[in-house]
């Protein structure tokens, strides 16, 4: 059983060396980034915390946040990459799971079994940022479309493993792909490239929060992982559900934790 945000020992605290953390639901709010949320951000960032970003969003959203957002980097579309802008050399770097000519292959696949999710269950839509992905088939059932019981969900997840297909479900979309690949895959890639970090190592260092099923190897690996309050929605259906729940929902969640954390450097 999760325990409450407050219960995390402020020595645990202090010794955390920054957050990864999800975007939709758990930074933004009802889809929205709002002013609280965005300035916990930034605080947690001057402060000197590594920040990243692990999301399902797609590689055009990933790119402007790796250059704009106060984030040291970002694992976009469930792991199939991560993005970190180099500012020194003007730079985004940019590391993919699959190369170029395995990527245009496979979006030819994903288009094929798109057609035929949305002609088998009525009621859903491509999810209106496919066109900015590199690596996966997001489809929607309650960001833009009218929110869909879970059963239809769970036959989307069964026609992308029909496929072959690795098939997530986030706050909003069910996404699939194919690869094994995940978030927590690509966050080891990028700390141990980009930061010399070795997670495995130094996992008690770190902390995750998330908010819905596709950030369970997040939760399952970090020992200090948090859930905002409304991942209680869902926590029938995490695998490796969070440690710890914040109060606050959603962005009110976030900002939660980073006071706890600067509280606990007494910053």
């Amino acid at each position: 059983m999760a325990r409450p945000l407050r219960e995390i020992p402020v020595a645990a605290l202090r010794a955390i060396r920054g957050p990864f953390l999800d975007i939709d639901d758990t930074l933004t709010t009802d889809g929205k980034l709002t002013a609280e949320a965005y300035d916990a951000l930034e605080r947690a960032h001057r402060v000197g915390l590594l920040g990243v970003s692990v999301t399902g969003r797609p590689a055009g959203w990933c790119d402007h946040i790796a250059r704009m957002w106060p984030v040291d980097a970002v694992v976009g579309e469930n792991g199939a990459f991560y993005f970190r802008h180099d500012d020194r050399a003007q730079k985004l770097i940019k590391r993919f799971v699959d190369n170029n000519a395995t990527r245009r292959a496979n979006r030819a696949r994903l288009a094929m079994i798109r057609d035929e999710i949305l002609a088998a269950v009525p009621g859903y839509a491509v999810a209106s940022d496919q066109r900015y992905r590199e690596a996966d088939l997001a489809i929607d059932f309650c960001e833009d479309v009218p929110s869909l019981p879970t059963a239809a969900i769970d036959q989307i997840v069964a026609l992308m493993t029909t496929h072959g297909m690795t098939a997530k479900v986030s706050s909003i979309h069910v996404n699939g792909w194919f690869g094994s690949y995940n978030k927590l895959g690509m966050t080891r890639t990028l700390c141990a490239e980009q930061f010399g970090i070795d997670l495995d190592r130094s996992r008690h260092e770190w902390l995750f929060i998330g908010d819905s099923p596709n950030d369970a190897p997040m939760f399952g690996f970090f020992p200090h992982s948090v859930g905002v309050a409304n991942v209680m929605d869902f926590l029938g259906r995490i695998d490796s559900p969070p440690r710890y729940v914040s109060h606050g929902r959603s962005g009110d969640g976030f900002a939660e934790l980073v006071g706890r954390l600067l509280a606990a450097r007494d910053v």
